[in-house]
Protein backbone atom coordinates (compact mmCIF):
# COMPACT_ATOMS: atom_id res chain seq x y z
CA UNK A 1 0.00 0.00 0.00
CA UNK A 2 1.06 3.55 -0.92
CA UNK A 3 0.01 5.86 1.83
CA UNK A 4 -0.32 9.68 0.16
CA UNK A 5 -0.78 12.88 2.36
CA UNK A 6 -2.97 14.81 0.52
CA UNK A 7 -3.12 18.86 0.45
CA UNK A 8 -5.95 20.96 -1.58
CA UNK A 9 -2.92 22.39 -3.47
CA UNK A 10 -0.41 22.25 -6.12
CA UNK A 11 1.78 19.91 -3.29
CA UNK A 12 -0.85 17.98 -2.28
CA UNK A 13 -1.97 17.04 -6.16
CA UNK A 14 1.83 16.29 -6.70
CA UNK A 15 1.95 14.14 -4.22
CA UNK A 16 -1.07 12.07 -5.30
CA UNK A 17 0.10 11.98 -9.01
CA UNK A 18 3.83 10.50 -7.72
CA UNK A 19 1.78 8.14 -5.23
CA UNK A 20 -0.56 7.03 -8.33
CA UNK A 21 3.04 6.76 -10.22
CA UNK A 22 4.57 4.64 -7.37
CA UNK A 23 1.23 2.32 -6.80
CA UNK A 24 0.93 1.57 -10.48
CA UNK A 25 4.42 0.18 -10.27
CA UNK A 26 4.26 -2.05 -7.24
CA UNK A 27 0.91 -3.15 -8.33
CA UNK A 28 -0.17 -1.53 -4.51
CA UNK A 29 -3.42 -0.39 -3.09
CA UNK A 30 -4.03 3.55 -2.08
CA UNK A 31 -4.26 5.03 1.18
CA UNK A 32 -4.71 8.56 0.38
CA UNK A 33 -5.40 10.87 3.87
CA UNK A 34 -6.55 14.15 3.86
CA UNK A 35 -6.55 14.98 7.78
CA UNK A 36 -6.85 18.46 9.88
CA UNK A 37 -5.97 19.34 13.18
CA UNK A 38 -8.74 21.84 13.05
CA UNK A 39 -12.10 22.40 11.71
CA UNK A 40 -12.27 21.84 8.06
CA UNK A 41 -13.92 25.31 7.22
CA UNK A 42 -10.62 27.02 8.41
CA UNK A 43 -7.85 24.74 7.22
CA UNK A 44 -6.98 25.69 3.50
CA UNK A 45 -5.54 22.15 2.98
CA UNK A 46 -8.39 19.97 3.63
CA UNK A 47 -10.26 19.54 0.94
CA UNK A 48 -13.89 20.66 0.42
CA UNK A 49 -16.54 18.35 -1.17
CA UNK A 50 -15.86 19.54 -4.69
CA UNK A 51 -11.95 19.06 -4.59
CA UNK A 52 -12.93 15.65 -2.86
CA UNK A 53 -15.00 14.82 -5.94
CA UNK A 54 -12.04 15.20 -8.00
CA UNK A 55 -9.44 13.46 -6.32
CA UNK A 56 -11.71 10.38 -6.62
CA UNK A 57 -12.53 11.13 -9.93
CA UNK A 58 -8.66 11.12 -10.64
CA UNK A 59 -8.46 7.92 -8.95
CA UNK A 60 -10.69 6.11 -10.61
CA UNK A 61 -9.32 7.15 -13.68
CA UNK A 62 -6.01 5.19 -12.53
CA UNK A 63 -7.71 2.03 -11.92
CA UNK A 64 -5.80 1.62 -8.84
CA UNK A 65 -7.57 0.63 -5.20
CA UNK A 66 -7.66 3.49 -3.27
CA UNK A 67 -9.18 4.52 -0.28
CA UNK A 68 -9.70 8.28 0.93
CA UNK A 69 -9.92 9.54 4.37
CA UNK A 70 -10.38 12.78 5.99
CA UNK A 71 -9.89 12.44 9.83
CA UNK A 72 -10.62 15.71 11.63
CA UNK A 73 -9.40 16.78 14.82
CA UNK A 74 -6.19 15.04 14.32
CA UNK A 75 -2.43 15.73 13.90
CA UNK A 76 -2.30 14.96 10.20
CA UNK A 77 1.53 13.84 10.93
CA UNK A 78 0.62 11.56 13.80
CA UNK A 79 -2.27 9.98 11.45
CA UNK A 80 0.07 9.45 8.31
CA UNK A 81 2.89 7.93 10.62
CA UNK A 82 0.19 5.74 12.00
CA UNK A 83 -0.86 4.63 8.50
CA UNK A 84 2.75 3.76 8.69
CA UNK A 85 2.76 1.72 10.53
CA UNK A 86 0.55 -0.88 8.93
CA UNK A 87 2.48 -4.29 8.05
CA UNK A 88 1.59 -3.57 4.15
CA UNK A 89 2.37 0.12 4.16
CA UNK A 90 5.35 0.08 1.51
CA UNK A 91 5.68 4.15 1.23
CA UNK A 92 4.67 7.26 1.86
CA UNK A 93 4.44 10.27 -0.60
CA UNK A 94 4.03 13.73 0.99
CA UNK A 95 4.62 16.96 -1.13
CA UNK A 96 6.71 19.71 -0.03
CA UNK A 97 7.47 23.40 0.39
CA UNK A 98 10.38 25.82 0.23
CA UNK A 99 10.40 27.42 3.36
CA UNK A 100 12.31 30.50 3.99
CA UNK A 101 15.28 30.48 6.81
CA UNK A 102 13.13 31.92 9.12
CA UNK A 103 10.83 28.89 8.56
CA UNK A 104 13.56 26.22 8.27
CA UNK A 105 14.68 26.96 12.17
CA UNK A 106 11.14 26.34 13.57
CA UNK A 107 10.60 22.40 14.13
CA UNK A 108 7.76 20.78 14.05
CA UNK A 109 6.59 21.25 10.45
CA UNK A 110 4.56 17.90 9.05
CA UNK A 111 6.82 17.57 6.28
CA UNK A 112 10.10 17.20 8.64
CA UNK A 113 8.63 15.14 11.11
CA UNK A 114 7.30 12.79 8.30
CA UNK A 115 10.71 12.37 7.47
CA UNK A 116 12.85 11.77 10.17
CA UNK A 117 9.98 9.62 12.16
CA UNK A 118 8.74 7.71 9.37
CA UNK A 119 9.77 3.70 10.02
CA UNK A 120 9.44 3.06 6.48
CA UNK A 121 10.57 5.19 2.83
CA UNK A 122 8.99 8.58 2.48
CA UNK A 123 9.21 10.00 -1.37
CA UNK A 124 8.89 13.88 -0.92
CA UNK A 125 7.89 15.94 -3.95
CA UNK A 126 7.41 19.18 -5.35
CA UNK A 127 4.80 20.79 -8.13
CA UNK A 128 6.36 20.99 -11.55
CA UNK A 129 7.33 24.70 -11.69
CA UNK A 130 5.81 26.16 -14.67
Amino acid sequence: MIVIGYTADPFGHAALDHGIAEARLRGANLLVINATAGESYVDARFAGESEVRDVEARLAECEVPYELVQPVGVDPADELLAAMDRADAEMLVVGIRHRNPVGKLLLGSVAQKLILECPKPVLAVKPVAD
